[in-house]
């Protein structure tokens, strides 16, 4: 899981507990400026195949960690529970998308989009 902050214009992903070894991360930090949306989205987190992984880790049906890269760019996942999966577009970075599960997704996609709102502001 990962738990999602806003500290001025930056947005903070911050990989919890064993996910950290087996995502091979334990932070991102993201200009908001870089992230074009975020939305809830279950069906990205399900299946088998999320591209060539490395580094990272598959167990299907229960974890999805690390990076994955897919014909348009490199991603990141952590996601044991599809349901509560969010992803999040970016520009300008290592990452063309991520791919996360979240504690609450509906109040962490409203989070992300109030500053991004700020931000247009």
């Amino acid at each position: 899981m990962v738990e999602i902050t806003i500290d001025g214009d930056r947005a903070h992903f911050d990989v919890q507990g064993w996910d950290k070894l087996w995502a091979f991360k334990s932070h991102l930090d993201i200009p908001l400026a870089h992230i074009r949306g975020v939305r809830i989205d279950p069906e990205q987190a399900r299946g088998y195949w999320h591209g060539v992984r490395y580094p990272g880790v598959q167990i299907p049906g229960m974890l999805t960690a690390g990076t994955y890269y897919q014909v348009e760019g490199a991603v990141f996942y952590d996601v044991h529970d599809p349901e509560r999966t969010i992803v999040l577009d970016l520009d300008h970075e290592e990452y063309t998308r991520l791919v996360v599960e979240v504690a609450d997704p509906p109040a962490t996609v409203a989070l992300v989009e109030q500053a991004l709102a700020r931000r247009a502001d």
